[in-house]
């Protein structure tokens, strides 16, 4: 390693160069404001504590290229270590004691002949390191070698217990064979003695155990689908109250949209009471539609449209699900979190009022630390995502709890989102065209 005057606190092992820059730190804290390098002012702010970490960097540049600054670093060291100061600047041989202490203070003093002296007292830390590295192998081969001897004692411990076992497995098994012998000669000499005694009795047993045999199957499968019975039960039970506030809330609903929906219609289109049945018209001509017959041209409109978004919305019960993060992130996103979401919800507000329609809104619970308050707003429910689910599986929710038919419309530019919705009977708009739905006021 250089250790010429160009050599910085950088090229110096880390606990050295971690001295280095305390003893800088050190010393930035002691000098006069005029003293102070322009590129350390910041640093001196800093807490003593943290200056020779946060403020390594530049401490380091300062001791390497502004000659004054390390020469009042020196000059503190001085004060701190007279005798090894003294004892550098002599030129003597590097004194003993702690070899990074003492490497850190050669760096700094540079009293000639410095870069011998810095070389000497690098290498008495290497040997340092070296002896540390050295004891801490031998500390961890004796460990090894401890963890060895007991794993070889247990080893032996284990071996003597499995063998032990092994022979009281082998006198228990050889102690049943003599018995089930001894079982099977009683069982041979009573069926003798049955088959000699009781020829006709053995019939009267015989079904006698059959019939028995069947009652016990069918009390056994009668209990069986008893306790089958039991769970069926106790499961509709559940599914019933679980299942059903969701679903005759969902049902209601599908109701309600349904009548709104055709009273809306057959107001709309002033239709009259049908006097014409379909079966009046088959066959005839006037009432078929030509071939070829030109229809007025429809123009395309796009999904980011906001006109898109407003007729849905005047569509009889109609509910609108904002992804809320995607809407105010790509429309105000330079606004603190908290801002966004009381600009968003508060135009929900306006439009809720305007449309009738029903909102809800869904903010990614994980970007909140802490408990947050749903922004107030008349008419806006707002739904935070709960711990471990993000507000796109809130909004797969909510669109699944609605009943087939309803209006769903889901705002969010995310493609997953807008695929997963759409598969459930929903219709996903961009989130531009709330956006400028929201700017008409």
């Amino acid at each position: 390693m250089s250790c010429d005057a160009g050599s910085g606190p950088a090229a110096l092992p880390d606990a050295v160069r971690r001295r280095v820059l305390e003893l800088a730190a050190a010393a930035l804290g002691a000098l006069p404001d005029a003293e102070v390098p322009s590129s350390l002012v910041q640093v001196r702010r800093f807490a003593p504590g943290r200056r020779a970490s946060a403020g390594a960097t530049p401490l380091a540049t300062a001791l390497e290229r502004d000659e004054s600054f390390r020469s009042s670093v020196a000059a503190a060291v001085r004060e701190a270590e007279p005798d090894l100061t003294q004892t550098l600047d002599a030129g003597a041989s590097v004194p003993a004691g702690d070899p990074v202490e003492v490497a850190a203070v050669v760096y700094l003093l540079r009293s000639p002949p410095w870069p011998d002296q810095l070389q000497t007292a690098l290498q008495a830390v290497r040997d340092q390191a070296s002896r540390a590295e050295s004891v801490s192998a031998q500390r961890e081969v004796e460990r090894l070698t401890r963890a060895l001897d007991d794993a070889q004692a247990e080893l032996q411990r284990l071996r003597a217990e499995v063998a032990a076992e092994r022979q009281d497995l082998t006198d228990e098994l050889a102690a049943v064979r003599r018995e089930l012998r001894r079982h099977r000669s009683d069982a041979d000499r009573a069926r003798s003695q049955a088959r000699s005694t009781a020829q006709d009795a053995a019939g009267a047993v015989e079904q006698a155990e059959r019939a028995a045999q069947s009652a016990e199957q069918r009390a056994l499968r009668a209990e069986a689908e008893l306790e089958r019975s039991r769970e069926a039960l106790e499961a509709l039970r559940r599914a019933d109250r679980e299942g059903r506030s969701l679903a005759g809330s969902r049902a209601r609903l599908l109701l309600d949209t349904v009548v709104e929906a055709a009273t809306g219609l057959r107001r709309e289109l002033g239709l009259a009471p049908a006097d014409v049945l379909p079966a009046d018209l088959v066959g005839e001509a006037a009432g078929e539609e030509q071939a070829g017959t030109a229809r007025p041209p429809v123009r395309a409109r796009a999904d980011d449209d906001p006109s898109v978004l407003a007729e849905l919305l005047s569509l009889p019960r109609a509910h609108l699900i904002v992804d809320g993060y995607n809407v105010t992130k790509s429309a105000y996103g330079d606004l603190p979190l908290a801002d966004q979401r009381s600009r968003l919800v508060s135009g929900l507000s306006t439009l809720q009022a305007r449309t009738r329609a029903e909102i809800t809104c869904c903010f990614d619970g994980a970007v909140v630390e802490g408990r947050v308050t749903p922004p107030a707003a008349r008419g806006v429910r707002v739904r935070f995502s709960t711990p471990g689910e993000i507000a796109d599986d809130l909004i797969r929710r909510l669109v699944r709890a609605e009943p087939r038919g309803r209006v769903v419309v889901v705002v969010s530019s995310d493609r997953e989102v807008a695929d997963g919705v759409r598969a459930a009977g929903a219709r996903p708009v961009p989130s531009p065209a709330l956006a400028r739905l929201l700017d008409r006021g």
